[in-house]
């Protein structure tokens, strides 16, 4: 995978499709809620992060992704819906940076919940 194809996939929610991508000591901080510092703790979130998923219908769209080098910007929306009512729908911008051997150092997620926000 390139480097925009994990990081689409790693914010599409494709968590499993990245691990091998993560280096051992790589940092994901979800700014104003937690902080994973390695690429257990990372994997563990994953897995509750996919556990949620798999109870709502969601509804991903990109809005943006901008690539430089080893960093790669990611910005889009995610709907989730439970008992054809909108649960939940946030705001995100994740971003990448990948260290010299193109594995996963540092991932920073800004999410925004926006609680009146009706889809198109």
């Amino acid at each position: 995978m390139t480097k925009t194809e994990i990081a689409k996939a790693f914010s599409n929610g494709e968590f499993e499709l990245t691990f091998q991508y993560l280096a051992d000591n790589v940092l994901w901080t979800v700014v104003g809620e937690n902080y994973f510092d390695c690429k257990k703790a990372v994997m563990n979130n994953c897995e509750q992060v996919s556990s949620y998923f798999k109870s709502v219908t969601t509804n991903f769209k990109m809005t943006n992704m901008i690539a430089d080098n080893n960093l790669v910007a990611v910005c889009g929306t995610a709907e989730f819906i439970r008992d054809d009512k909108k649960a939940n729908f946030v705001s995100a911008c994740d971003v990448y940076e990948f260290n010299g051997n193109n594995k996963l150092q540092t991932i920073t997620s800004y999410c925004i919940q926006e609680k009146n926000r009706i889809s198109e």
